[in-house]
């Protein structure tokens, strides 16, 4: 998926348009999704058990980046990143009619057709919904990225922060330049705040449609 190079928004050329993608794009979290799906019923109720000490703790601390990091350890670690991104086409081919809003789909074309270029920022980890954002023919992808060991094993941890609220803005302005003005930006939760006042356009919430 090619990149545009820094600052080539703010040079006068195809405008950014901003995409957060769980709940925005999608009816559901789609890596809650992705381990449900992966771990099958039995597998995933033992993983919860296993998840029971990180939810407690996020319950007091309220750091999303943890518990997804948590997560990431009891369903994911050990998994090569070519594995996962195996699991995620295969998650994506069966899901993809089923998790995507029709009205948000709908307006992600039309500014596709306006020549925009299309960025999807979330916080979902990036090996995950890397084959939906080909699928819509996304220019850039901006996400939580899983820690890998050196024989490139997931390891449980992020590689970096959660890619939630400041780490939205930071992350699109580290591809696009400091002096980015969105054309338009669509969230749907608090940790989309930052991102959306960067924007012309401003969509919280506008996608309620259901496949």
């Amino acid at each position: 998926m090619g990149s545009p190079t820094p600052d080539s928004q703010c040079s006068g050329q195809r405008p950014v348009v901003a995409f957060d993608f769980d709940g925005t794009l999608t009816v559901m979290d789609s890596f809650n999704a992705f381990l449900a799906w992966r771990a099958g019923p039995w597998r995933g109720v033992g993983g919860l058990f296993r998840l029971l000490p990180a939810v407690a703790t996020y319950a007091v601390i309220r750091d999303r980046g943890r518990l997804k990091a948590a997560a990431a350890k009891v369903f994911l670690a050990g998994l090569t990143d070519a594995a996962l991104a195996d699991l995620a086409e295969a998650f994506a081919q069966k899901r993809f009619n089923s998790l995507l809003r029709p009205d948000a789909l709908d307006t992600w074309r039309a500014w596709k057709d306006k020549g925009a270029v299309m960025t999807i920022v979330s916080a979902t980890p990036e090996g995950v919904i890397a084959p939906f954002a080909r699928r819509l023919g996304a220019d850039v992808l901006i996400a939580t990225r899983l820690a890998l060991d050196a024989q490139g094993h997931i390891t449980g941890a992020l590689n970096g922060a959660n890619c939630r609220g400041p780490e939205k803005t930071q992350r699109l302005q580290a591809q696009f330049g400091t002096g980015l003005v969105l054309e338009a930006a669509y969230g749907d939760t608090a940790g989309d705040r930052e991102m959306l006042q960067m924007a012309k356009v401003r969509g919280y919430r506008v996608f309620k449609g259901r496949p």
